[in-house]
């Protein structure tokens, strides 16, 4: 996992938790906290970051995990090179589309070592989106949490439904709903 996702969550829980939060958080988890942002990382790492947040703050780990992706949605996208012709998506549906038919495919060409998460499209009209997110690292709620942030983007309302395939989480069904004002 690329560094960039551990500095914005450093980040997110020192602006919403303060240092206090953040150095006792690094120390009982015993991370040093120095993540470079191109640098590759055990994804691991980042849940038992989640897991000491959870415990220091009584929030639930989902809910963590939910609130961080929401918010490193503006930072990631942020970070795709102009040259992505990002002017041409329009709405949350495109993006999503954009992100496994462009994105992904040029973080594996810049990173051949990296393994992004997949989407399964499996359905799509005007208003509902259907896939399968596919993951490795099991973060659906991350997942959940950066398509709320992708709809806050685009200034969309969105009911999101999300159903776990599999016990293990690796595979999640997502059904996002535009809601019309």
């Amino acid at each position: 996992m690329k560094g960039i996702i551990f500095a914005e969550f450093l980040e997110l829980v020192e602006d919403k938790f303060g240092l206090d939060v953040l150095d006792k958080m690094l120390q009982q988890s015993a991370d040093s906290g120095v993540y470079t942002s191109v640098g590759s990382y055990d994804h691991k790492a980042l849940v038992r970051l989640i897991v000491e947040l959870s415990q220091i703050t009584g929030i639930d780990v989902n809910e963590l995990q939910r609130v961080y992706g929401v918010s490193v949605f503006r930072s990631l996208y942020q970070t795709v090179p102009p040259s992505d012709n990002l002017s041409a998506v329009q709405g949350c549906f495109a993006f999503l589309r954009h992100v496994e038919d462009y994105i992904h495919v040029e973080v594996k060409k810049l990173y051949p070592d990296a393994n992004p998460p997949q989407f399964e499209f499996i359905s799509q009209s005007s208003g509902v989106m259907t896939f399968d997110y596919l993951s490795a690292r099991c973060f659906g709620q991350v997942c959940l949490g950066l398509i709320e942030g992708c709809a806050a983007y685009f200034n969309e309302q969105v009911d999101i439904c999300m159903q776990p395939q599999n016990e293990d989480n690796s595979r999640v069904r997502f059904t996002i709903t535009m809601v019309d004002d």
